[in-house]
């Protein structure tokens, strides 16, 4: 089974990524200096949830996390990468030790030096925590950490819940959670979407698909990471979400790039045009919120030459995702494919490590367009 899970995994337009950047490394352990009391709980089959009645969108939802009087034991981790790791932190905000692990040990490092325990593998990670949480860049990524030879099903407990939170493509969620099933536990897929600077204020959108009973489980731990938590249905159905949410999201940001360049060569200052756009009908969150054009807005990647964010690469890999779960369906995605076919130029002409907001930059050089 998990030669053919890597075959999916193969098989889901991956061919793209690349080594993730890491963020930088902070002074996080000085923020941590004084720790929860924290008493252990035995493993197994019973867990014991503690803020279990949370509800979508409801003001105060993280301070109903922070303000839980049981005592909250550890939570693995796995994927300490641009989003990873500002998701961990906010888990440690709220009280939880963490269990972690990741394939590059220096993304570990601030979090050892804050107290928290590193692992040397997924399988360790399960055989410490019953409530995992992995954070992976691709389908292949998310197969090695639960099924390869140090995986987490080489030493999951019967009843644990393991949550995904990378983007990958649907079928596999589904054939990982028939293997974890195999095991006694439970899984689920809750990719996320709100970049890096949602990621670090804790205000993510979490799209779930799994088991509905098993929901509000998930529910307390990723609420203190975002500030909606969306349940879709099956397994599969989070990933199916996020891919639709990412395909709009690249198709936004082309049009945006197209609108602002059009309107600089037409002689129109860029902060005057990105002004009216957004009291306008063309108003999008790639032009309100994190707008493609250098000078614009302070505090997103183009005013950083394009560093950090969501990179090229990885926007590439989900619409490789949507261009295969369209193919399956048989649904029409004109201009998500012409997306997926300008992202894959730009891996090809340099801007793979760059963040996919770096489209404006491409479309101004690109001269022959």
């Amino acid at each position: 089974m998990a030669a053919s899970l890597r075959l999916l995994g193969a098989a889901s337009g991956l061919r793209y990524w690349s080594r993730r950047l890491r963020p930088a490394a902070g002074s996080f352990a000085a923020g941590y200096s004084e720790k929860m009391a924290i008493s252990k709980r035995g493993s197994g089959p019973t867990r014991h949830w503690i803020c279990c009645h949370l509800h979508v969108g409801l003001p105060g939802l993280q301070n109903l996390c922070s303000r839980s009087v049981a005592s909250k034991t550890p939570v693995g981790f796995i994927g300490l990468g641009n989003m990873g790791n500002p998701m961990a932190k906010n888990l440690m905000k709220h009280g939880y030790p963490l269990i972690i692990y990741d394939v590059f040990p220096d993304a570990c490092k601030e979090f050892q030096d804050a107290g928290e325990q590193v692992v040397s593998s997924p399988a360790d990670v399960a055989e410490k925590a019953d409530r995992i949480i992995t954070m992976l860049p691709t389908s292949i990524n998310a197969i090695e950490a639960y099924s390869g030879a140090n995986g987490i099903l080489k030493k999951v407990k019967k009843g644990s819940l393991l949550i995904d939170s990378s983007t990958i493509d649907p079928a596999v969620s589904k054939e990982l959670a028939k293997e974890v099933e195999k095991m006694g536990a439970v899984f689920m897929d809750a990719p996320v979407s709100g970049g890096v600077g949602a990621a670090r204020s804790g205000n993510l959108t979490f799209m779930v698909g799994g088991v509905e009973d098993e929901f509000a489980a998930a529910q307390e731990l990723l609420g203190c990471m975002g500030s909606n938590v969306v349940y879709c249905g099956a397994v599969g159905t989070g990933q199916a979400a996020k891919i639709c949410n990412n395909m709009l999201l690249a198709i936004s940001m082309i049009g945006t790039a197209e609108a602002m360049n059009l309107g600089i060569r037409l002689g129109l200052d860029p902060k005057l045009l990105a002004k009216i756009l957004n009291m306008s009908s063309g108003r999008c969150w790639s032009s309100d919120t994190y707008n493609p054009v250098p000078g614009v807005m302070d505090g997103v990647p183009s005013a950083n030459n394009y560093q950090g964010g969501f990179g090229t690469t990885l926007m590439a890999k989900d619409l490789g995702l949507a261009q295969d779960s369209a193919t399956s369906t048989k649904s029409p995605i004109l201009l998500g494919s012409l997306a997926h076919q300008i992202y894959r130029m730009m891996c090809a002409k340099g801007y793979s490590k760059k963040d996919f907001s770096s489209v404006f930059q491409f479309l101004r050089e690109e001269e022959t367009f």
